[in-house]
């Protein structure tokens, strides 16, 4: 398959230099190439994956643990009112 470098580079807004076309255009053909090699296994006993190594659920077990105190919290904000942080206002 065969890609044009400079419609790449005008689909992506991209103003190249001759040598950056030539440079990237035997990149994107390399590339395409060893696609196209890729395309060649069968791969049709092959299920779908989303790891390279079989998981399952990794993430640990969601348990309530007792929250920072709210002084301590707010001790290293630099500018605090009561009980929340004061940021600076940002809409009109």
């Amino acid at each position: 398959m065969k890609i044009s470098i400079d419609h790449v580079s005008r689909l992506a807004r991209l103003s190249l230099s001759e040598g950056e076309k030539a440079r990237f255009g035997s990149q994107l053909d390399d590339i395409l190439s060893y696609v196209d090699k890729l395309n060649e296994l069968d791969t049709r006993d092959v299920g779908p994956t989303s790891h390279v190594v079989p998981m399952s659920n990794v993430v640990r077990s969601d348990s309530a643990v007792p929250s920072l105190p709210v002084d301590e919290a707010l001790r290293n904000a630099p500018d605090s009112t009561g009980e929340f942080y004061r940021v600076p206002k940002i809409i009109e």
